[in-house]
């Protein structure tokens, strides 16, 4: 008995060191560009604000049913320092500039609408190394930067329970 105690315990300092030793620190995450309305997003100038970040097309079904709700939220927390990037990811910048202007017609008030991004955009970069296989993806950042969420597909209601979280 007390010779399996020392080799479990070895082990366990050993999975410890392991641990340790491999754990890199994480990059920040890049997300830049410039926005439907011209001027150009970089989310490292979000530091303090809660940032959920949403990769969505005009050919996702979940998305569309999706984005309305987003920005009820959005327009229910303006007074937070709360922020939605949608990031477009339809390889037509037409199919996405005729979605908003249809959108800019039904809901005229931009601050219910976020930050819009084209990913196809000249001088759009972000940290994903290819295109999300599965749409929508959010993502929420904290105050600090930092990835808290990553969620792929249907946004469940526990992503609004970690923006919560966050803000102060």
């Amino acid at each position: 008995m007390p010779r399996l105690v020392v080799v479990l315990s070895m082990l366990l300092a050993l999975g410890a060191m392991t641990t340790s030793a491999s754990a890199a620190p994480v990059e920040p995450f890049e997300l830049r560009g410039p926005t439907l309305r011209g001027p150009n997003f970089d989310l490292k100038s979000q530091q303090g604000r809660v940032v959920m970040v949403v990769y969505w097309s005009t050919g996702c079904a979940v998305c569309l049913d999706k984005l309305p709700e987003l920005r009820r939220n959005l327009a229910g927390w303006a007074h937070q320092p709360f922020d939605l990037v949608m990031v477009s990811l339809d390889k037509s910048e037409g199919d996405w500039r005729r979605y908003e202007q249809l959108l800019a017609i039904t809901q005229p008030k931009a601050a219910q609408r976020g930050v819009t991004l084209w990913g196809g955009s000249p001088g759009f970069s972000h940290s994903l190394h290819t295109r999300p296989t599965q749409l929508p993806l959010t993502l929420v950042f904290g105050p600090d930067g930092r990835e808290h969420l990553r969620v792929a597909g249907r946004i469940p209601p526990e992503a609004w329970d970690t923006v919560a979280e966050l803000l102060p």
